[in-house]
């Protein structure tokens, strides 16, 4: 890091009050909308004593300190899984004692109350995913899942973690934890109503795509640059996650619907975030794939291989596959980078989303 040069002695700040981000007001009695449960909640909260950031040089990197360091982050996460149980419990409770008020619609002008309506029946819905599910990036607005949450108007448990993998969240560990709010149901009380789940795109990407993906050869079509025994191997390994998943969901909450989603035909243009990725543009550049263009027909190949094997799982029943291939234009704006929508395209996966859910449930889904 760069030595800057000396800086002036800085002047005494005024002391002012910290200015609060604006929140939904919620009215004194009667139903709310869910920004208005979520505000009610957030003010109860007890405040965050605030973190020190220890400016000692750390030290070298040991076996021990590894492992150390292992169990700091799995207990963050299970911290923020808990967390996110104790806010959707509290925000479901307010919305079911006072009342489920719809947001106001698209368009409708900021600070003009919609016109009255009855109040409605929250959905209970629990989420389990990958970053299109809870994408990490700040200032972003989220992935597909908070999206959704303001078009329905009700919270989402989204038990989500960004760079997840099916053999991971149907494995021992994240398995048990699903198993345990099917069998459990909804902290507000009762059954889910539906299960989303976005998973597999991790397990097809990144430096083992290199094992199913042959070197380039002017001669072969695009399926054919694909080693279809070891993408067969890998995709079997996803589908057994998903056909788990359905088995659990059948055994512990049969009335749960499942939803899967097939993700869009991602870009290998060598674009990360966060100094993670790129994905997919690695195993072409490998391969000699001579451009964008080309790589891009392979991603697509096994992208529809992947869907047209959910679409089979989607056979049984309580299961629908949304299949939004296609929804985003095959240009570079449309996407933050290799593998995520940009923001107006995670704002249209979750339109597709309202929209099967509205279908699923008339009654309740607006």
């Amino acid at each position: 890091m760069a030595t800057q040069s000396k800086r002036k002695p800085r002047k005494a700040a005024k002391k002012s009050k910290a200015v609060a981000p604006t929140r939904a007001m919620a009215p004194a009695g009667g139903p709310v909308t869910l920004a208005e449960a979520q505000a009610m909640v957030q003010a109860q909260r007890p405040p965050q004593a605030m973190r020190q950031v220890s400016k000692a040089a750390a030290p070298p990197a040991s076996p021990a300190s590894v492992g150390a360091e292992r169990k700091k982050l799995e207990k963050q996460r299970k911290d923020e899984i808990a967390q996110r149980v104790r806010d959707y419990k509290a925000t479901m409770a307010i919305m079911k004692k006072r009342g489920a008020r719809r947001p106001s619609p698209k368009g409708a002008p900021k600070g003009v109350e919609p016109a009255a309506a009855p109040s409605f029946a929250p959905l209970q819905v629990l989420a389990e995913g990958d970053s299109w599910f809870d994408y990490p990036v700040p200032f972003f607005g989220g992935g597909i899942i908070p999206r959704l949450e303001r078009r329905l108007g009700v919270p989402i448990l989204n038990l989500a973690k960004a760079g997840d993998e099916v053999r991971y969240m149907l494995g021992v560990e994240e398995r048990e934890l699903i198993a345990r709010h099917l069998k459990d149901g909804c902290p507000a009380g009762g059954s889910w109503d539906v299960l989303l789940f976005s998973g597999g795109g991790n397990d097809i990407v990144d430096n083992p795509m290199a094992l199913w993906i042959r070197d380039f050869d002017p001669a072969r079509p695009p399926a054919d640059h694909i080693n279809k025994p070891r993408f067969d191997a890998a995709l079997a390994l996803v589908r057994a996650g998903y056909e788990d998943l359905i088995e659990v969901r059948d055994a512990l909450s049969p009335d749960t619907h499942l939803v899967f989603q097939g993700y869009d035909f991602a870009i290998p243009d060598g674009r990360g975030i966060c100094h993670l990725g790129p994905w997919l543009k690695p195993t072409f550049d490998l391969r000699r794939f001579p451009s964008q263009a080309v790589a891009f027909e392979v991603v697509k190949e096994m992208l529809q291989q992947f869907a047209a094997m959910l679409t089979a799982l989607a056979a049984a029943p309580k299961v629908t596959f949304i299949n939004g291939q296609g929804t985003l234009p095959q240009q570079k704006s449309a996407w933050h980078n290799e593998l995520h929508p940009s923001r107006s395209g995670f704002d249209r996966f979750a339109d597709l989303f309202h929209a099967t859910l509205r279908a699923l449930f008339p009654n309740r889904v607006v």
